[in-house]
């Protein structure tokens, strides 16, 4: 994809410790939390959810542990694999 006036934009982004609040970093932690919880209610393993999304498996991994951020497109994508809306996760 690109951007008109900056080149490539990223689909993912792997944090940077540095790079949020608290804050940030709280809600980003439940979030994952929350993706996980789901996947295990539905019996799946990392790796279904990240094939039915169309994820390399090891990025869907760093998702649910908090270190990577999906784009709203991936996430999109990674609720439509775990047949959830997104107000169930979203919660802020």
């Amino acid at each position: 994809m690109r951007s008109k006036h900056f080149g490539l934009v990223p689909h993912n982004v792997i944090l940077s410790p540095d790079m949020h609040t608290d804050k940030d970093n709280k809600t980003r932690l439940e979030i994952a939390s929350k993706l996980k919880q789901y996947r295990l209610q539905k019996g799946m393993k990392q790796s279904d959810v990240a094939n039915k999304a169309g994820l390399n498996s090891n990025y869907y991994s760093k998702v649910e542990r908090g270190e990577a951020i999906p784009s709203v497109i991936t996430l999109k994508k990674v609720l439509g694999a775990l047949g959830i809306k997104s107000s169930e996760v979203l919660t802020f």
